[in-house]
């Protein structure tokens, strides 16, 4: 199986476009010209562009493997709202995972959690809740996804099966193990339901007996926990389930079963292109957009957007908010405020393939500078992929990072794998660093130098030979867990 893609071939084809570049098209009236490369001028009749395409379970396993928009895709849309199931159904999500919660009144909603806390900000327990009180809420991802998330309202599951139920393949999951007949129900009122619902449970809940019965695909999930259970259990569903920290090993074992695959949750091309390798047959991505193409997205940041670009991610993405970066669209600039040593995986902008290009990026401290002048931040590059990258702290992916210091000393290191510590190259002095300054800085890499450079002063410049690294990711950093914030903008490839 190759376990990369091109674009065309993650994404559904529609006459050769993308499905929203075809809807763009005929939104806006332009005519298609034919295989003569040229429309024919008494030619009134506009091309009509191609129904958009009807996804079902069989046709997701033929077009193996496949992506499914895990939370409808929660790095770039407020996770398991209209939005997010929206937006990944037009940038070519065949499947939607939704998670499904009653209300005290039993009414059916789209949520992940079994409280409204983390995503609304008001706690509320769903099952103890009535449903005109919940509704009041919104689920508000600005810390996440930036201030252009715009907060808006828990979706019931009946409006979301409305909009996607014909259309898409959609993975069903009851969070409170207790709604099993009540969601049934409602699935077997739509027609050819069996061929686009597919339940979604842990591999030990008792609800796939129901499920079985009523002639529903099922996909049984198994945390690393659970992995020795795989024996007993997997014959009863049609599709198995394994997070992505298993072992190599183990998602192997689980393959071995001769089920499809589907793991979750993907954030990153390395972690796809691992699991893929590992002949897994689907994904649940958090990052769809991004995982659906290995070509750079940009050639320049979005700060100004005040979303996270997709294949941005701040180094932490699991365990909290609080590590994501905050944007400020007004000033087009990104700050990393959280008191860590941290890294900001510009994916967005990667891999850049070029054997000569220039990464410029300006940076400051807009507030205070560190106490200690051996601290530092700046910029890590010539990662082969896009683990997270973190100065001073081992990573699994090799590279450079360039510092500067407060005294303006800039230093070019090298850092293999495993290892905390960098080979200094190369370093040079520059003006001290001064409260709230911007300070331009210019990469320029061939195959045999790179080229460090300080634009804003007398235009200071640093060379190496070195050869090691060459690869297209690279990452903002804060090398550092002092209360200090640093800031970037303009971060462009050239």
């Amino acid at each position: 199986m190759n376990s990369r893609r091109a674009l065309g071939q993650w994404l559904p084809p529609a006459s050769g476009l993308s499905r929203r570049e075809v809807l763009g098209l005929g939104a806006a009236g332009l005519v298609l010209a034919g295989c003569s490369g040229r429309a024919d001028a008494d030619v009134e009749e506009t091309a009509q562009p191609e129904p958009a395409p009807v996804h079902t379970i069989e046709s997701m396993l033929a077009a193996a493997p496949f992506l499914v928009a895990h939370r409808g895709s929660w790095d770039n849309w407020p996770e398991h709202t209209m939005t997010a199931y929206r937006e990944a159904a037009n940038a070519g999500a065949v499947a939607l995972e939704i998670s499904v919660s009653a209300t005290k009144d039993g009414t059916l909603i789209c949520n992940h959690d079994l409280d409204t806390g983390r995503t609304t900000g008001t706690k509320l327990v769903i099952k103890d809740t009535p449903y005109a009180e919940v509704s009041k809420l919104k689920v508000d991802a600005r810390a996440w996804l930036g201030p252009g998330a715009v907060p808006e309202k828990i979706p019931l599951l009946k409006d979301v099966l409305d909009a996607f139920a014909a259309t898409h393949v959609l993975f069903i999951d009851d969070k409170q193990g207790t709604n099993a007949k009540a969601l049934l129900d409602l699935m077997d009122t739509y027609p050819d339901s069996r061929s686009h619902f597919i339940w979604k449970q842990s591999a030990e809940a008792a609800q796939i007996e129901a499920v079985s019965k009523r002639g529903y695909s099922s996909w049984g999930y198994f945390t690393v926990e659970q992995l020795d259970l795989v024996p007993k259990y997997a014959d009863k569903f049609t599709f198995l389930g394994v997070h992505h920290s298993a072992s190599d090993a183990a998602v192997k074992k689980v393959v071995a079963t001769g089920k499809p695959v589907i793991c979750w949750e993907v954030h990153t091309r390395e972690l796809r292109d691992r699991l893929l390798a590992l002949g897994v047959t689907g994904l649940m991505c958090a990052n769809l957009p991004y995982l659906a193409t290995d070509e750079p997205m940009a050639t320049s940041d979005s700060f100004g957007d005040g979303m996270r670009a997709a294949g941005d991610l701040p180094w932490m993405v699991n365990q909290g908010w609080e590590f994501q970066p905050e944007l400020n669209p007004a000033e087009s600039t990104l700050l990393m405020s959280a008191a860590a040593n941290s890294s900001y995986r510009m994916g967005s902008l990667g891999p850049v393939r070029r054997e000569l290009y220039s990464i410029a990026f300006e940076m400051r401290w807009p507030e205070s500078l560190p106490t200690d002048n051996s601290l530092h931040a700046g910029i890590a590059f010539g990662q082969d992929d896009d683990r997270p990258y973190r100065v001073l702290i081992p990573s699994d992916v090799g590279g450079y990072h360039l510092v500067v210091r407060v005294t303006g000393q800039m230093t070019l290191l090298l850092r293999s794998p495993g290892e905390s510590g960098g080979l200094r190259l190369s370093t040079v002095d520059t003006e001290p660093v001064k409260i709230g300054q911007w300070m331009s800085f210019k990469i320029d890499l061939d195959p045999d130098s790179i080229r460090y450079s300080r634009l804003d002063g007398a235009g200071w410049a640093g060379v190496t030979s070195n050869r090691k690294y060459r690869g297209g990711y690279f990452s903002l950093a804060r090398n550092y867990s002092e209360d200090c914030p640093v800031e970037f903008r303009n971060v462009k490839v050239l």
